[in-house]
């Protein structure tokens, strides 16, 4: 009996030591749970903060008649609303992904339910776990989260989906998935995939490429419409066949997409306009100035630029022709490489960088060579064929053609035309000069090639594209276009190894006493240096700062063009000699607007207090012209008069067929080294600038009437129909009167000052001296003694056609 009771009592002990260690073991477990629980919680992100959530978004960039022109991005992604997004678009989707989206609270549980037993057996063979996620839950896992695979992961999901569902609507959820999700082709969103793929906006897609862009979530590279066709089709099929399934298909219209092939770009393009790579870069790097890098990449901002897509289009095609075209006069430099025909040449040779600008040319192969006969097979397209025989002589005349060398060629009537890519390079600005939007920007030959842009980037001498300058600051002064200045020879002490400094003609001639306007109309470079050193360098050096040229120095040599600028800034400072004088900053940007549509930044930031009001009958409100007064509008009148006679009768008179009203100056630079020309009309002004990159010499001959001149013709053939040449506008205060069968221009009161014109004297040793008394008495001065001096040899070599352009004469 007591052995009994003994037993119970120590039954009765172990149960109490039992329950004691349960209660432990619960508590132990409530602790673990609770802390557990307090890990996974800490770090959950806030989902009200969804509510206003925008994803990283493209800046997107149009032309000024709104041709999308480019775009800033990290991520491609163009962020549109629900209501924005086509019913086909989603359905689409829906069928993909998530056919319940509507119905249920975030969670699928019998789509989970197959995830997890699923998941069992890739726990157990260390497979990748499935995720049987619902949009919500992608959402969730997209925005809000790691894309690791675990537990705790599935777990944090599901919370912060039911939290989600409780924050967002359904039709804000699926805002936020729609414009999330990456679909490949550097496509985030469904919008910038619509583009990528297709070229389309979302409300041109047709229900198959709605039902290709669904099928991509699952994975976009297994999917890829170029690397896996069948898989790509494929799966879109299922995606239509689904949406029919859902009834959001009609089954017609679903035997109509299958029959349909799948047809995408070859590759993702930024946008459908590709001549503009110079000018949109520079955009991008002034924006970043303005908002900085993050802002523009991710910002989703509207920009609005000052381009002109045919103008554009025509600058390109301007200045690679004219570069091609200077090329081929300096004759074929050799193949760009070497083959022996062996297995896979066609490969080496595509790598090989063609001009994405020149969609037609393609690498080749010579096969044989017999004379000009010459037998190519192209890499690419493995089409064989004859070089023109035009193009094969003219490449045997520097460096016969061998089997084997590598060339590029375009086919051309049945044949092949040999081609091949300039060494030599250069730019094209056009600024519209009432304003200073660039309305063009070409800043080299193929920006695939090389992105450096010499509008903006390159510092070169202008050389004689300087002068007009050194004349408007005369001109402010007491000279007139009617002033005489004496063409004679001359010479500074100081130059190089202690000789003297002589500027020369590039004639080797001199013409005695000239005119102002003929002496700039044929670049005449001792009048100018005359010019200069009564005008003074100081004065000339600030006047050109004023007008935009900053940098250069007072010596006598930069009158000639040896400071250094940009073609950017060169034909901007132009813009004061047809604008009436005013100085007009360029710009590229007109307008950018946030992604909420409000602007943020305006280029023309001009007030009109009037433009608010009603209107009663009164004059138009009138807004304030752009720009800072630099030179006396009677001045810019005489400069743009005096450079359209540059034009008719000087040294750019290949510009000629144009016809009136078109104005402008070229330069050359000692031994050839650029090639310049400025050209305008009262629309435009056209900067031209053409030279290697190292600095070498063009090659004699290739000055700026021959180089760059044909640039500026080509550009504005096309320029003249949208912006007919006009006349210059005439000063309201100034004096005119006809000199030497020229009407020129003159302020009040000075056209009195003008001596009567006299014809050219050509000058030698004998009548120097007579000359200079004549041109001293002319001018009221004292005439310096016959004894000065010996006057400089003259020796001059035979005669050049005039009108001719002239060097700088530096050394």
């Amino acid at each position: 009996m007591r052995r009994a009771e003994s037993v119970v009592k120590i039954a009765e002990r172990w149960l109490v030591m039992a329950g004691v260690g349960l209660l432990g073991a619960i508590a132990l477990a409530g602790v673990i749970v609770a802390v557990y629980a307090a890990w996974v919680f800490h770090d959950l992100p806030d989902t009200s903060e969804l509510a206003d959530y925008r994803p990283p978004t493209a800046t997107r960039v149009y032309a000024g008649d709104g041709t999308l022109i480019g775009e800033f991005s990290d991520e491609r992604r163009i962020y549109v609303t629900y209501d924005q997004i086509p019913e086909t678009v989603i359905h689409a989707f829906l069928a993909a992904e998530d056919s319940n989206f509507f119905g249920h609270g975030g969670i699928d549980v019998s789509g989970l339910g197959r995830a997890m037993i699923n998941n069992v057996f890739n726990v157990a063979s260390g497979r990748r776990l499935e995720g049987g996620s619902t949009i919500s839950q992608q959402v969730a896992k997209n925005v809000l989260l790691t894309n690791e695979t675990s537990l705790n992961r599935k777990l944090k999901e599901a919370i912060l989906t039911s939290r989600l569902e409780t924050v967002l609507s359904k039709e804000q959820i699926l805002e936020l998935y729609l414009n999330e999700i990456f679909l490949g082709y550097r496509s985030y969103g469904v919008a910038s995939a619509a583009f990528n793929y297709f070229g389309k906006s979302l409300n041109q897609l047709t229900p198959d490429e709605a039902a290709f862009l669904a099928a991509l979530p699952k994975g976009p590279n297994n999917y890829h419409p170029k690397r896996h066709p069948g898989a790509a089709k494929g799966r879109r099929d299922w995606v239509l066949n689904e949406m029919a399934d859902n009834r959001w298909l009609s089954r017609a219209d679903l035997e109509t997409a299958l029959a349909r092939p799948l047809q995408t770009l070859d590759a993702p393009r930024r946008a459908a306009y590709a001549d503009a790579d110079f000018f949109v870069e520079e955009a991008r790097r002034r924006a970043i100035g303005l908002f900085g890098r993050p802002e523009v990449n991710g910002g989703g901002y509207y920009m609005r630029t000052t381009l002109d897509p045919d103008l554009q289009s025509a600058a390109r095609d301007a200045l690679m022709r004219g570069l091609e075209n200077y090329d081929r006069r300096h004759g074929w430099r050799g193949p760009w490489g070497k083959t022996e025909f062996e297995d896979g040449w066609q490969q080496a040779a595509l790598r090989r960088t063609v001009p994405s600008e020149r969609r037609t040319w393609e690498a080749a192969a010579v096969e044989s060579v017999s004379g000009n006969t010459v037998r190519i097979r192209t890499a690419r397209t493995d089409r064989e064929g004859a070089l023109v025989s035009a193009d094969a002589a003219w490449a045997n005349a520097r460096r016969r053609l061998e089997r084997g060398d590598l060339i590029f060629v375009e086919p051309s009537g049945g044949q092949f035309a040999l081609k091949q890519v300039p060494a030599v390079n250069g730019a094209l600005v056009a600024i519209e000069p009432q304003t200073g939007r660039v309305l063009a920007m070409v800043g080299g030959y193929s920006y695939a090639i090389s992105s450096f842009n010499r509008a903006t980037q390159a510092r070169r001498q202008p050389g004689s594209a300087y002068k007009p300058f050194v004349y408007a600051t005369a001109l402010e002064g007491d000279f007139t276009p009617a002033s005489i200045v004496l063409d004679a020879p001359i010479s500074f002490p100081g130059g190089p190894g202690g000789r003297r400094w002589t500027p020369e003609n590039y004639s080797r001639q001199y013409y005695g006493p000239q005119t102002l306007r003929r002496g700039l109309e044929l670049s005449r470079n001792v009048m100018t240096v005359r010019l200069a050193q009564a005008v003074g360098m100081d004065k000339i050096v600030a006047q050109s700062e004023k007008m935009g040229l900053p940098g250069m120095t007072p010596n006598l040599s930069v009158s000639l063009g040896a400071g250094e600028t940009t073609p950017y800034q060169l034909t901007a400072a132009y813009a004061a000699f047809v604008n009436g004088g005013r100085r007009v900053d360029p710009y590229l940007i007109e307008m950018v607007q946030d992604r909420n549509g409000e602007t943020i930044y305006r280029a023309d930031r001009r007030q009109c207090r009037d433009c608010g009001r009603g209107f009663s009958g009164q004059e138009s409100p009138r807004l304030p012209d752009r720009g800072e007064q630099v030179l006396d509008p009677i001045t810019a009148y005489q400069v743009s008069s005096m450079l359209e006679g540059v034009v008719q009768r000087g040294t750019a008179a290949s510009a000629r067929g144009l016809g009136r009203w078109v104005g402008g100056k070229t330069g050359t630079t000692n031994e050839y080294r650029s090639a310049w020309f400025v050209g305008f009309t009262t629309d435009i002004v056209v900067g031209v600038f053409v030279g290697y990159d190292d600095n070498r010499s063009l090659g004699g001959g290739e000055a700026g009437a021959s180089t760059a001149v044909p640039i500026f013709n080509e550009f504005m053939q096309t320029a003249l129909k949208e912006r007919p040449a006009r006349p210059f506008v005439r000063p309201r205060n100034a004096v005119f009167r006809t000199v030497n069968g020229i009407e020129e221009a003159f302020r009040p009161g000075t056209e009195r000052q003008a001596p009567p014109p006299r014809p050219a004297e050509p000058v030698g040793p004998q009548n120097y001296y007579d000359v200079i008394r004549r041109e001293a008495e002319a001018a009221g001065q004292t005439p310096p003694p016959a004894a000065a001096g010996p006057p400089p040899p003259v020796t001059p070599p035979p005669p050049r056609k005039e009108p001719a352009e002239d060097l700088t004469g530096l050394y």
